[in-house]
């Protein structure tokens, strides 16, 4: 089993919460508000991931919020007002999107094994 090392696990770290920050907060707020359809559409870009063979595991963790992030944001005294409800609004938003991705998994999956 591969151990990944403490300064690999928060660059990741790092990486996923900048990754939110540019994508989420530039298109997620008003592609979400535009297009009610943005999380199945997102949805279905990492299910299309999936299909070409990257990890579902690595997938999962690319679209949800770690936890220790989310307790981060909860915790900060400097996120407050609109900008802690923007973080809300991401943090509900990937939420969404993880549960579209693994309910389209997991239709794969049903439909595999009947075959």
């Amino acid at each position: 089993m591969h151990k990944m090392s403490f300064s690999v696990a928060k660059q990741r770290e790092q990486t996923a919460v900048v990754t939110m920050q540019n994508e989420s907060f530039n298109t997620m707020t008003l592609r979400d508000d535009a297009d009610p359809l943005a999380p199945q559409r997102e949805a279905a870009f990492f299910y299309g991931l999936f299909l070409r063979g990257h990890s579902l595991d690595a997938l999962r963790q690319d679209i949800d919020v770690p936890r220790v992030v989310a307790d981060k944001w909860v915790r900060a005294k400097d996120f407050t007002g609109a900008f802690r409800a923007d973080l809300d609004r991401v943090y509900q938003y990937r939420k969404r999107v993880l549960a579209i991705f693994d309910g389209l998994v997991s239709n794969e999956q049903s439909q595999f094994h009947l075959q």
